[in-house]
């Protein structure tokens, strides 16, 4: 099912790209795609988002609930259910530039003036609660232990 304003992704291995066939296996399983997940609702224009970027690949947004005073999200505009299925379906050409981008958007934000985080959730045991590959940004403040049961500040 082909959406306005998304790519889809090129028809290749994932060995093909990575050669990691362990970590590939997550990228491996059936996945559907939920065209009517909210990511992909904001990416057709159905639902606004505060936009800080976008280009024919990328979309970059605040994030309606913020975890720190600055905290954004970028999703590529292919139908990527998750960080695995992005990597073993895009182009490196469109991989190297989402990560080059999401530099760019943390250094618009000024985020790269105390420090930041990147995160993206992969799966239900990590809380990803929209089914479309995203990082989040986050900064403007000293950020807390990586997992709430780790002590360790690293």
């Amino acid at each position: 099912m082909a959406l306005k304003n998304f790519h889809s992704p090129r028809n290749q291995s994932a060995e093909d790209n990575l050669g990691c066939n362990e970590y590939l296996n997550l990228a491996k399983t059936p996945m559907t795609y939920d065209f009517n997940n909210i990511f992909a609702k904001i990416i057709r224009g159905e639902i606004q988002a505060k936009k800080i970027y976008e280009d024919e690949n990328i979309l970059a947004f605040h994030d309606i609930s913020k975890a720190a005073p600055t905290h954004a999200l970028v999703i590529p505009k292919g139908a990527f259910k998750n960080f695995p299925d992005f990597v073993a379906n895009e182009t490196p050409e469109k991989i190297s530039n989402f990560f080059k981008k999401v530099s760019e958007i943390a250094t618009l934000l000024a985020a790269d003036k105390s420090g930041f985080r990147l995160i993206s959730n992969i799966g239900s045991d990590a809380h990803q609660t929209v089914p479309h590959f995203h990082v989040h940004i986050l900064a403007g403040k000293k950020m807390g232990p990586l997992i709430s049961s780790d002590n360790q500040l690293r």
